[in-house]
């Protein structure tokens, strides 16, 4: 009430010129305010806010071109306010690439020799047993979730590293399911895009028809205001008894040069363990485990994608199911293997004891784990404020898909929960 009675005093006042002089002398502490505002947030920005074309590439963009954030901030309030806005989609065309045109891997030069020894081998496979046998040295994981549906149970844990980003296990039971479908239809490219919404494209870059190793491109889609992600994942199956060893990891490829759009990811990890286990409705061995160890730096600050993980992922996983089941009756149909299933059938053996006694015996470092250790020590630590501000942005995305997709999901509905406190 204070400061609308000094405003209608001004008013009062008898001359134009008198009102003019009232009125800047009541404005300049608030435009003084505004100008000090500015300075201190300019001078202690993050790095990660200098935002460009997509505002939450944060510091993932290394390309040293100079960021305006007067022009990127206009650009975020636009995006938040003009919501239909929000629910354009990406498609891209998949190419169908002949059989016959996929070469085999033949390295002929120092560059591609490098390019081979960073594809999956057995420093891979010891690496990830490690990771299903617990005995990694890792730091402690921390449970997330433990849910579960008549088909399906869910258990998630989280560990967070001095550097590189936050890292996942999680350990499915799907009933009625046996480890040769489970392995073939994670591996299955082309019926993937039919219950994967963020796969936009796929398509085999290499592969070896005696170890059964791939090389494949993938684009997944992203939120407008972010570059859709491009990865090249190398990946190869090791088969012990009725077990299997699923590995997939980025991998360099000179061959395939890099864009703009879409931002490649080069730090990518996901790999199942798939074996047969004991149905929780009956104690049959008709149900199937399948532990997967899961990280990535999709250049999305991290604390964001924890939250979203955290809140979201079980709205994301229970989705993969009736993708099984939909398999299930495709290869039930007679269909025939499609060229990635096919690939699926090739795995090499491994004696998992024989593993072991190496594992006790090896000091070498697995290049996953160099991977993450090469990384700057960087904190990502943002505000609460900003927080805030990238939730609302994710949450008014279409977005869907996996573990991305539990990171859009589980921002949205944190970001739903702050405003009805409002």
């Amino acid at each position: 009430m204070a400061l609308v009675s000094a405003f209608l005093e001004i008013l009062q006042q008898p001359t134009v010129g008198d009102m003019v002089l009232e009125l800047m002398a009541f404005t300049t502490p608030i435009w003084a305010a505004i100008f000090v505002g500015v300075l201190l947030g300019w001078a202690w920005k993050p790095n990660w806010a200098n935002l460009s074309v997509g505002f939450l590439d944060s510091a993932a963009a290394n390309d040293g071109e100079p960021k305006k954030s007067a022009a990127a901030l206009s650009q975020f309030v636009a995006s938040v306010l003009s919501l239909s806005s929000l629910k354009r989609h990406f498609s891209l065309e998949a190419r169908n690439t002949p059989e016959s045109s996929i070469p085999c891997f033949e390295y002929s030069s120092p560059n591609l020799e490098t390019e081979k020894t960073s594809a999956v081998t057995e420093d891979d496979l010891k690496h990830f047993h490690k990771l299903v046998e617990e005995k990694d040295g890792g730091p402690v994981w921390i449970q997330m979730m433990d849910r579960s549906t008549p088909n399906m149970s869910y258990q998630a844990w989280r560990r967070d590293l001095e550097t590189g980003p936050p890292q996942y296990r999680s350990r499915t039971i799907y009933e009625d399911a046996t480890p040769e479908m489970l392995k073939d239809f994670f591996w299955d490219d082309e019926f993937r895009a039919k219950w994967d919404d963020m796969l936009v494209h796929a398509e085999t870059l290499e592969e070896c028809p005696t170890t059964g190793t791939m090389v494949v491109q993938w684009v997944r889609k992203f939120p407008f205001f972010c570059s859709d992600r491009e990865y090249i994942i190398g990946r190869r199956i090791w088969q012990s008894g009725g077990n299997y060893y699923c590995i997939t990891k980025g991998v360099p490829r000179s061959s395939v040069p890099r864009r703009n759009k879409p931002r490649r990811v080069d730090l990518y990890y996901s790999s199942w363990c798939i074996r047969a286990a004991e149905s929780k409705r009956d104690g049959r061995s008709t149900a199937c485990e399948v532990l997967l160890f899961h990280y990535e730096d999709m250049g999305i600050p991290w604390e964001i994608a924890k939250l979203g993980v955290r809140q979201g992922m079980w709205g994301a996983v229970k989705k993969i199911d009736p993708g099984l089941r939909a398999y299930q009756k495709h290869k039930a149909s007679g269909a025939p293997l499609s060229r990635s299933a096919t690939m699926a059938q090739i795995n090499a053996k491994v004696d998992v004891d024989a593993l072991e006694a190496q594992e006790s015996t090896s000091t070498s470092a697995p290049e996953a784990i160099a991977l993450v250790s090469s990384e700057k020590p960087s904190r990502r630590g943002i505000s609460k404020a900003l927080v805030v501000g990238g939730a609302l942005a994710l949450a008014c995305s279409l977005d869907r898909g996996l573990l991305t997709k539990a990171v859009i999901f589980g921002v949205a509905r944190k970001f739903a929960r702050t405003g009805q406190r409002l």
